[in-house]
């Protein structure tokens, strides 16, 4: 109810903000100024139009995951199948850096204006992805850098982990535990702000613990 009436207030701001920018510009601005504030109009109402989806609980917050090919599919896959685990909503594309920037940039976009809260990026070899994902949005990009070519993965493990200043990307291990703990990570994020989340989290390592306890029991030796 709480996080409702937040949102309520947000979007009753938003309605006050689109009323008074109209005011202004009809006794302000000179008519040569109208195709410009027809734009910012045009944003502002976009995000009247969000809001008043999140409100009506039309936009779910969600991770998406971007991969650079097809062929890493068989990598990612593992990360989904965390999420499916969680009941944590996910998207996965095929989107490269290179060969689909545009593709790219417009997606990420469009996915975080529909709820994406963290944005995964996986990719092989020169692993531009995920930094090409983190200057197109301000939400958290974990970044899986995927073996393959000469060096078996240490290439795209050190081109994704080497941003600069100010425009992090949270890179885990090569492969396939990589495409494992981006998920964990992304849902340890999403946690922050979601109870129900985290208690599956605290769940999951105590049953965890308990497997390495049985996995123990079936093969230990001690000396009394």
């Amino acid at each position: 109810m709480k996080k409702r009436g937040r949102l309520y207030r947000m979007f009753l701001k938003l309605c006050l903000k689109i009323l008074k920018g109209i005011a202004f510009a009809w006794v302000k601005l000179p008519s040569k100024h109208w195709q410009a504030l027809l734009k910012v109009f045009c944003a502002r109402l976009q995000d009247f139009v969000r809001f008043y989806k999140i409100f009506k609980g039309l936009v779910v917050d969600f991770v998406s995951i971007v991969m650079g090919s097809k062929s890493d599919f068989s990598v990612m896959s593992e990360c989904a199948e965390v999420f499916k685990k969680f009941d944590v909503p996910y998207e996965m594309i095929v989107s490269s850096a290179h060969r689909s920037p545009e593709r790219t940039k417009e997606y990420i976009k469009d996915a975080q204006s529909r709820g994406a809260q963290v944005f995964i990026a996986a990719a092989g070899m020169a692993a531009h992805l995920a930094g090409a994902v983190a200057a197109q949005t301000c939400k958290p990009v974990i970044g899986v850098p995927l073996g393959g070519g000469a060096l078996d993965g240490l290439d795209s493990l050190l081109s994704t982990v080497q941003m600069p200043s100010s425009m992090p990307v949270a890179t885990v291990t090569i492969g396939k535990a990589g495409a494992i703990n981006a998920a964990y990570l992304a849902i340890q994020i999403l946690s922050l702000k979601n109870d129900e989340l985290a208690g599956k989290l605290v769940q999951d390592r105590m049953m965890k613990a308990k497997k390495v306890e049985l996995d123990s029991s079936e093969i230990e030796v001690r000396i009394d």
